[in-house]
């Protein structure tokens, strides 16, 4: 057997994202795997050809159920934390699995990364977050805090299901933000990823998991664009007509609305995580004049 698979996890209210996301790998011939974590079962999910559709009832694992118990009142924390359990069942019956959030839309086939995966158990994307230490250093000092790679994408092979094993009992452990501790969800826990185990690719393309945080660092280089993840800082910067990167946005939310009519992007000014993380930034600038 030599199969390949691409998933995802997501809510009912965000199967639209879904739709975009199982479009842009079906034009490469792949279909999606797609677990619906607030779903009792597949009636309540729309029927599709191109995607393979999962509620929490067709994972049977001990630790799925220690999961959904531990975070039944946090959809975000239970699908960050379902992801390595959802992957090991996936690699059941395919030899290599791509995780993707959501919100992700791919410009270019995904078969680079099943090659890598042809000699590497595990490969993650960094956040490329800029390393300069003569300006944006709060970007800088991100990458200690909110962890070296994006949770948002990872890729792996049956060599890989200690990696994932090890993964999920540290979501068990804790998902949380917490600086102080040297927690970031489920994120945070890949950095040691490379220390703990074998063939961990660090793959160096910043066109892989493009995203607001990283595009300053991809456009000098000139990489190619293979996937974009669309969270709310990329959909904010990559609005703008005057970004590079406008026609790929465009092309997002062209095929956002035809699964979803009425979505409109619009920036949250005005919400419990912008308003801690406008927080921690001035805790973060005092805390830079009073340790000077």
């Amino acid at each position: 057997m030599n199969k390949n698979a691409i998933c995802t996890i997501t809510t009912i209210s965000h199967l639209y994202k879904v739709f975009a996301l199982a479009e842009s790998v079906q034009e490469f011939g792949y279909e999606l795997n797609v677990l619906v974590v607030d779903a009792d079962d597949l009636e309540q999910v729309p029927a599709s050809t191109s995607i393979n559709f999962f509620t929490l009832s067709d994972i049977s694992s001990s630790k799925s159920k220690e999961m959904a118990i531990k975070y039944k009142n946090n959809k975000n924390k239970l699908r960050w934390g379902l992801k390595p359990i959802f992957l090991e069942f996936l690699l059941e019956n395919y030899n290599r699995v791509i995780y993707s959030d959501n919100d992700v839309y791919f410009f270019q086939s995904p078969s680079m990364f099943f090659k890598e995966l042809e000699v590497h158990s595990v490969v993650l994307t960094p956040h490329f977050y800029s390393s300069q230490t003569e300006k944006n250093q709060n970007w800088l000092e991100a990458n200690f805090t909110v962890g070296l790679f994006n949770a948002g994408f990872i890729a792996v092979n049956r060599n890989g299901i200690n990696a994932l094993q090890w993964w999920a009992k540290c979501c068990l452990y804790n998902i949380k933000k917490s600086y102080s501790r040297g927690l970031f969800d489920d994120q945070k826990y890949l950095d040691l990823f490379p220390i703990l185990f074998e063939k961990v690719k660090i793959l160096k393309q910043p066109g892989s998991n493009l995203a607001g945080w990283n595009d300053e660092v991809l456009q000098p280089t000139g990489a190619e664009v293979n996937f974009i993840h669309f969270a709310d800082l990329t959909m904010s910067k990559f609005r703008n007509p005057q970004s590079n990167y406008h026609s790929f946005y465009r092309k997002y939310i062209e095929v956002l609305n035809k699964y979803n009519s009425d979505f409109k992007f619009k920036l949250v000014y005005y919400s419990k995580y912008s308003i801690l993380n406008y927080i921690r930034f001035v805790l973060w600038n005092i805390s830079r004049l009073v340790e000077k």
